[in-house]
């Protein structure tokens, strides 16, 4: 059985992993667009408009999750954490 202490460890190694995607992710597409244009052009065809668009709601919509799913919890359980 997990205790509090286990749990925000999880959630705090979890938020970790997840931001290290999401600036991965954003630093390949701020530095390497034209390389991942290229790789996507090959399977889809997007316009430039398109593909920003396409990966800036990707980043938004997974920051979300990562508040939703790993920052909230971890935060309400270290508010319980504190108060017991």
């Amino acid at each position: 059985m997990m205790n509090l202490d286990s749990l925000c460890h999880f959630l705090l190694w979890s938020l970790a992993v997840n931001y290290t995607i999401l600036l991965t992710w954003f630093f390949a597409f701020a530095f390497a667009r034209d390389f991942l244009r290229k790789i996507h052009g090959r399977w889809f065809t997007l316009s430039d408009h398109a593909f920003d668009a396409i990966h800036y709601s990707g980043m938004a919509l997974y920051k979300i999750a990562i508040f939703i799913f790993n920052l909230a919890p971890l935060i309400a359980l270290c508010i319980l954490r504190g108060g017991s």
